[in-house]
């Protein structure tokens, strides 16, 4: 994540009693459980560029006979 991206809610109970942690870029600490977590963007998926699964595939795509 960025540094100017911030959780909106603990990932494990919910609250708002976040805090950044010290453990480095993207550790969050919540007050409300006591819990340290660290979030990190991965990148993009490849099926996002394709346009998701709402596109239609011809038999011939998947191997089938076209009658």
């Amino acid at each position: 994540m960025s540094e100017r991206a911030a959780p909106f809610h603990c990932p494990y109970c919910g609250d708002e009693d976040l805090r950044p942690g010290e453990s480095g870029p993207g550790a969050w600490e919540c007050g409300a459980c006591n819990r340290a977590f660290q979030l990190k963007f991965l990148g993009l998926l490849a099926r996002g560029l394709r346009g998701g699964a709402s596109q239609e595939h011809t038999p011939q795509e998947h191997g089938g006979n076209a009658a």
